[in-house]
């Protein structure tokens, strides 16, 4: 912001709460201007979701002019709106000028981080219940705060949040629910639901019907008794003057629309659901990317963006010869097998752009399929098209399979269906933190039958697997991380790889590397390292398939060479150095193993996946290291038994 330091800023005064509550009403669209001021200047540096926050700036500023957090309680959902939040709540300075960075704010809300923080949210559809939860439990211990949801319209396209809506007069009578309508969770909504949402903030007729409704019981002092004569008055007339919204259906009482940045109007509902001795829904409409130009025009390009110019919106442009990225990869090879067999979909939940089914989207529209926020459904409509003969690819990231485990064992590996399950962000997104990592699939999905897991090396062997994966007779999965791949050139056509088979990528006799993915380069370069300090013969293999585990080489080279490590981009615990030891076990093989992975523990936010991996002992040196220690080992107790 380019004020005068001698002249201290509305937002600079802000330490809290209470501090925003002493504002004159007057003095609040100047803070909401700074606010939005400080989210682009940190953004622009950093990157982040500076779309959905730019869009709550008023709405969260009058949920803490009639609010007192943290006595009071607000749930975000996804909670990725939460910058705002945080800067009111005492977060300024250095600690939010690093968001997402090491030793700064984490992108999300996070209950270690502030008293403030009620709950810790990554993943849409979370809020409702998890706020019903927390307002049942303030009956049944008899206290008197509020609760307070706040759910963009996305959320309601997650079955979690349709669950949680059915239970919410069954469980309390005092909850209040936000529904910040901008039409977009991270690409344009889809769906009955959004189409319901619609027709609601646009039908002048109902909204008239509403407003004027409301506005003769707002004549009145507010009160419970006012709510209970209005409640009563709506059951009675039955639709028959006011038709109800669907929310009232399910016995919420419903405020709005009201205009999101109207800070006067927002108070003012915010005030009277807070005297309500029945559960409200209060229909914000809000624009996504307020107050930046770039923003507005190009809502999913800033939900969540990379560092931009504040001025013009353009990203900060990737150095000349970047590798591609594996998403878009991926998305140009899906998009091509696509055009040369109809029975090949796509298939994302509301994230054609960040998986890169973008492409499919628009040069092969009839077989491309946004479901929502909703991956279990997406992966059970998979299931179902795969039984009627499609070959559907399911692009999901890592961390958001998770919520459709259920679907995946039941529905797709159980029946042994032909679904495609493609895993972005498999290994870090350093940014985002532990909410979207993704280290855990490797080991949900070993154990389940008929699973066939894979990760490749390069652009190339991606291609390829996508290619063998789509020949399959059940499914399979194909990990990749997040971001630019190897830089490998791509074959003018795809080849079948054999399901299981690894590729010896170098020939050893003391040490045999078995890495998995990404990690196949370290190995390489480690293999160099340890041949040159320690005189050493070292081999390496490009494991390429989880499972099954390519058992024959193994125990092939486990019969020979005194030490094996496995290298991997995944938790230690069930993961791929899990089933090498495993295979060994089985064959009452005693060769050692020295397992390199990440640590039983969730792993942090930080400014890059290099210094994640510093923090926890992965670092090149702490590979090196370990190998060599291990290795000095053996060879002195060798060394002993020859004496």
């Amino acid at each position: 912001m380019n004020t005068s330091p001698s002249v201290p800023t509305l937002l600079s005064r802000i330490t809290g709460p209470v501090d925003v509550k002493a504002l004159a009403p007057e003095q609040l669209p100047s803070l909401a201007r700074e606010i939005r001021d400080e989210m682009i200047e940190i953004t622009a540096r950093n990157g982040g979701h500076i779309g959905p926050n730019l869009g709550v700036v008023e709405l969260t500023i009058a949920l803490h002019r009639v609010f007192s957090t943290p006595e009071d309680q607000f749930v975000f959902d996804v909670a990725h709106q939460g910058y705002v939040h945080k800067l009111l709540t005492g977060r300024q300075g250095e600690f939010m000028a690093r968001l997402r960075k090491s030793g700064g704010a984490s992108g999300f809300l996070y209950r270690a981080e502030s008293p403030h923080d009620a709950f810790g949210a990554g993943h849409a559809g979370t809020a409702l219940s998890a706020a019903l939860g927390m307002a049942t439990a303030r009956d049944l211990r008899g206290s008197s705060e509020h609760v307070v949801a706040i759910c963009g319209d996305a959320a309601f396209t997650c079955g979690i949040t349709l669950e949680a809506l059915n239970n919410v007069v069954s469980s309390t009578k005092r909850l209040i629910v936000i529904l910040n309508d901008n039409e977009w969770s991270i690409a344009k909504n889809v769906g009955a639901m959004a189409r319901h949402l619609n027709r609601i903030s646009t039908n002048p007729t109902y909204n008239k019907l509403h407003h004027d409704v409301e506005a003769f019981f707002r004549s009145f002092p507010t009160g419970v008794e006012m709510n209970r004569v209005y409640m009563k008055w709506k059951r009675e007339t039955k639709d028959f003057f006011v038709e109800s919204s669907l929310f009232e259906k399910f016995g919420l009482r419903y405020l709005g629309p009201v205009d999101g940045h109207n800070l006067d109007a927002l108070v003012k509902n915010l005030e009277f659901a807070k005297h309500c001795d029945v559960p409200v829904l209060i229909h914000v409409l809000t624009k996504k990317g307020k107050g930046l130009d770039a923003a507005v025009e190009h809502p999913e390009k800033f939900h969540g963006a990379s560092p931009f110019d504040p001025v013009t919106g353009e990203n900060v442009r990737p150095i000349p010869g970047t590798p591609s990225n594996y998403q878009d990869v991926f998305g140009a090879a899906l998009a091509r097998f696509a055009r040369q067999d109809p029975k090949v979909l796509g298939i994302t939940g509301a994230m054609p752009s960040g998986t890169g089914l973008s492409l499919l989207a628009k040069e092969v529209p009839g077989q491309f399929f946004d479901v929502g926020i909703a991956e279990e459904h997406a992966v059970l409509f998979a299931a179902g098209l795969a039984a009627k003969g499609f070959r559907p690819v399911c692009a999901i990231y890592s961390t958001f399979l998770q919520r459709a485990y259920d679907q995946v064992i039941h529905d797709v590996c159980l029946q042994n269906l032909p679904v495609t399950f493609c895993l972005d962000r498999a290994g870090l997104s350093p940014n985002d933190g532990p909410t979207h990592h993704g280290l855990f699939d490797i080991a949900f999905l070993r154990c389940v039958p008929n699973a066939v897991v894979m990760q490749p090396k390069d652009e190339d062997e991606l291609v390829d697997m996508l290619h063998t994966s789509l020949h399959l007779p059940g499914p399979g999965f194909i990990r990749y991380p997040r971001g630019a791949g190897a830089g490998a050139p791509i074959k003018a056509e795809p080849v079948l790889l054999p399901v299981g088979q690894a590729e010896v990528l170098k020939v050893g006799t003391h040490i045999i590397l078995w890495a998995l993915g990404n990690m196949v380069p370290e190995a390489l370069r480690l293999a160099q390292r340890l041949e040159r300090e320690e005189l050493v013969s070292v081999g390496v293999v490009n494991a390429r398939f989880a499972k099954p585990l390519d058992r024959n080489l193994l125990l092939s080279q486990a019969a020979v060479v005194p030490l094996i490590v496995t290298l991997e981009d995944h938790v230690l615990a069930g993961g791929f150095g899990s089933a090498v030891l495993e295979n060994l076990q089985e064959a009452h093989c005693t060769t050692p193993v020295e397992r390199i992975g990440w640590p039983d523990k969730f792993i942090e936010h930080g400014s890059s996946v290099d210094l994640l991996r510093a923090a926890c002992g992965l670092a090149p040196d702490d590979i090196a290291g370990r190998v060599i220690a291990r290795w000095r080992d053996l060879s002195s107790k060798t060394v002993k038994a020859d004496l």
